[in-house]
């Protein structure tokens, strides 16, 4: 107690403490009395107490740590050691960073690889749609170009002041057929090619009209859906049509005459 006993003297005291707890109360209240001493009557301990008390001190923090009884000269030995980051944990982390940004890379250009053939892929169908929708729409008018010819065409055919004329094919060429349509009150003329052959790149068929025993060139035959028109024809007692060649001829060729009718 108080530094004036040894280890072995206060464990044995300490023992005595545990066991009876008369000697217990009583070092109890002997500690108070002390303290309610020091406490009212304070006095400077004597130089020599200092010395005892410190030498006291230091053998006791001795028998713990004899760095603090050698007065912590070192200080360095109670600070936590420091740890270095090394050169090569560093090489490793950028050597990671490295690797990590390379397949990043590689990662992205195979994704914009991957949408830029999506993107191709995706304009070439749009373009071969729109290719196909015209093309449709093309048909479509063609096809109603012709429907509306040939609805306009029956209409005439229907008109009572049509003067229908009949072409028969020629004796040995008994296959052809054509049919004139002659308005009498306009003079136009319009042909329906029932039953012709088909022409070569090179050639035309051509209309005539028999006037006064003379052959009047009544126009060019071009490819048209329901009647043709031709030229306009005051008067006529027949009509004929041949083969030409491309452009027409001011003169019939008789070899090759194809269909001929009579008007009435």
């Amino acid at each position: 107690m108080l530094g004036l006993s040894d280890a072995a003297e206060i464990a044995e005291i300490n023992v005595l403490r545990l066991e009876h707890p008369q000697i217990e109360a009583a070092i109890l209240a002997f500690e108070k009395s002390l303290e309610k001493q020091a406490l009212n009557a304070p006095t400077q301990p004597v130089p020599e107490m200092k010395q005892v008390l410190m030498a006291r001190l230091k053998t006791e923090f001795a028998q713990i740590d004899p760095a603090i009884a050698e007065g912590n000269k070192d200080k360095q030995t109670s600070l936590a050691p420091v740890v270095p980051i090394s050169q090569s944990s560093t090489s490793s982390i950028f050597k990671y960073l490295s690797i990590a940004a390379m397949v990043l890379l590689i990662a992205s250009a195979g994704l914009n690889f991957y949408f830029y053939q999506e993107f191709q892929s995706a304009n070439n169908r749009y373009s071969a749609l729109l290719i196909q929708k015209n093309s449709l729409e093309a048909n479509m008018n063609g096809v109603q170009t012709k429907m509306l010819d040939m609805y306009q065409s029956m209409q005439m055919m229907g008109d009572p002041a049509m003067v229908k004329v009949m072409l028969p094919g020629i004796k040995g060429k008994e296959q052809n057929m054509a049919t004139v349509y002659w308005d009498s009150r306009s003079k136009d003329v319009y042909l329906l090619p029932n039953k012709l052959p088909q022409l070569q790149s090179n050639k035309q068929y051509q209309l005539w009209a028999m006037v006064d025993g003379k052959p009047v060139d009544a126009g060019m035959i071009s490819d048209c859906a329901g009647l043709c028109k031709l030229k306009n024809i005051p008067r006529a007692e027949a009509f004929a049509i041949t083969l030409e060649s491309m452009g027409g001829s001011p003169a019939p060729n008789m070899d090759q005459l194809l269909v001929l009718g009579k008007v009435g």
